[in-house]
Order: structure tokens, then C-alpha cells, then sequence
């Protein structure tokens, strides 16, 4: 089953990109890589969870965001090469806006690591960093950076 439709049979629809937002683009295909930039979880034009976990976003609110974001990353990929021609997944960082006790972004980033596994199977098994941050822009409660392998 290729790319679009397995986000077909899971029901997700790709975006309209939300940016860029500043002075850099979507992505970036470097070779077979695809490089995406930094996706924060907008859906509909809006945030779909901001601030920091737990205190303002739930953990649960979090990891639907970090979902989001995947969802946005793979919009972004398709600026720069068709979805169909995405062999897998190479390494994804997610950053968690956190509250200074908060250490379960990792709990957060699986949200993200089993959608991309859903829709690559074995090739979306990829490296990652999970890492908890004091702000994130646009007040975001979650944003992830994925590098993507291309034929």
C-alpha cells in the first residue's frame, strides 16, 4: 500500500501548509533525504495545543499534537517530492514545551513514532530525540523535525 493510501485507510487528510514563518523552507531534498523543517501542530489554521505539559496541555493533548505534527511534516514533504516515492523514516526530533518537573516527553514522542510506524511499517522505525524545552514559538506545546528517505 503506498503512502497516500495508507493516510487514506487511517483517515488522515494532508494540510495546506500553515508557513513558513520565517527565512527557511518547508524541506529540503538533499539526495534521497528530505530534511523537514520544524512542524508545530496546527490544524485548521489553529494551535492545536499550547503551552507547557502537564500545567497547560495534558499529556494526552500533547501526544495528539505531536501526531498533528507528523501530519504537517508529511505536507511539507510533499512540497518537494511526490509522498508515494517516501521509503521510510530516518530519525525524528521532537521537542515537548515542559514544565521543569515534567520527564515524559519520550511518552509524548511515541504518539509521533507510532504514526510514522503505522504509515511505513518497518521502514518507519527511525532514530529519534525527545527533548524538553522552556518555550517552543507560537506558544506550541509540542514541534518535530523529521529527516524522511526518498528513492
Amino acid at each position: 500500500m503506498n503512502l497516500h493510501e495508507q493516510l487514506k485507510s487511517l483517515s488522515i487528510t494532508l494540510p495546506q501548509l500553515a508557513g513558513p514563518f520565517g527565512s527557511y523552507v518547508p524541506a529540503k531534498k538533499v539526495g534521497n533525504l528530505i530534511f523537514v523543517s520544524g512542524q508545530l501542530p496546527m490544524q485548521d489554521g489553529k494551535m492545536l495545543a499550547a503551552g507547557p505539559v502537564p500545567s497547560r496541555c495534558s499529556i494526552e493533548q500533547a501526544r495528539l499534537a505531536a501526531r498533528q505534527c507528523v501530519i504537517n511534516a508529511l505536507a511539507a514533504a510533499g512540497t518537494v517530492i511526490d509522498l508515494d516515492q517516501l521509503v521510510g523514516v530516518v530519525r525524528l526530533g521532537i521537542f515537548v514545551n515542559s514544565d521543569p518537573t515534567f520527564f515524559e516527553q519520550p511518552n509524548v514522542a511515541n504518539a509521533a513514532s507510532e504514526l510514522l510506524i503505522q504509515l511505513f511499517g518497518e521502514n518507519g522505525r527511525h532514530a529519534r530525540a525527545a527533548v524538553g524545552v522552556s518555550s517552543l514559538p507560537l506558544d506550541a506545546a509540542v514541534e518535530i523535525e523529521v529527516v524522511l528517505e526518498g528513492e
